[in-house]
């Protein structure tokens, strides 16, 4: 699958990437800085062995992308995506977008959207927006020599988006379970937060989530 990466120079982005190439599919880093991207593909390929890894300026690498990729900074969707709204249409677009405040009274803060993902649904109202891949840690997703021990949790409006997300994360090895529509997104994006303080409280770098009795 050709897949783009919307921030793909960002820790989560770059270590999707690298899973995804490892698992035989073809990478379009965006960045705003295209050359930024570039460098950061050039990095990907020499760590992967992987040659179809490719930078490009965030409009250009959803343009080219079958598959479209969010992995910007929360506050960074309102100045991205409606460049990239045309390139997006009718394509399947994954969030993984976390609206996180270090350092505030609140570590998870979703905006009046209730979700970054419903806010990228609404900036980019002709895709077919899926939120996942949230809670894989990006130390694990970086660190291809062994598989990752948590099951990818999805949600989406669209069942043959879902259907394509799930083959992504069966493809570098994740249980999918469907939670249902996009309106769950935001649950979803507050585990990333409570991971985060296990890891932090705990001193890890890579708690997961597994659904049991499934």
């Amino acid at each position: 699958m050709n897949i783009a990466i919307l921030g793909g120079t960002g820790k989560e982005g770059a270590g999707l990437a690298s899973r995804w190439a490892l698992a035989g599919h073809s990478i379009i880093i965006g960045s705003r800085d295209a050359e930024r991207a570039k460098a950061k593909a050039a990095e990907l390929r020499e760590q992967t062995k992987k040659l179809p890894i490719t930078g490009e300026s965030n409009a250009e690498a959803a343009r080219l992308g079958t598959v479209i990729v969010i992995a910007l900074p929360a506050q960074g969707l309102t100045a991205t995506l409606p460049e990239v709204r045309e390139a997006c249409r009718g394509k399947v677009v994954i969030s993984t977008v976390v609206p996180l405040t270090f350092g505030g009274p609140r570590l998870f803060t979703p905006p009046a959207a209730g979700s970054s993902a419903e806010e990228a649904q609404g900036l980019l109202p002709d895709a077919k927006v899926v939120a996942a891949f949230h809670h894989i840690a990006a130390h694990e997703l970086s660190a291809g020599d062994h598989a990752i021990e948590c099951d990818l949790l999805l949600c989406g409006g669209d069942a043959d988006a879902k259907a394509v997300v799930t083959a992504l994360g069966e493809s570098m090895g994740l249980r999918a379970v469907d939670v249902g529509a996009l309106t769950n997104a935001g649950p979803i994006e507050g585990i990333t937060a409570v991971l985060a303080t296990i890891n932090r409280r705990y001193k890890l770098k890579n708690s997961g989530l597994k659904i049991t009795g499934l």
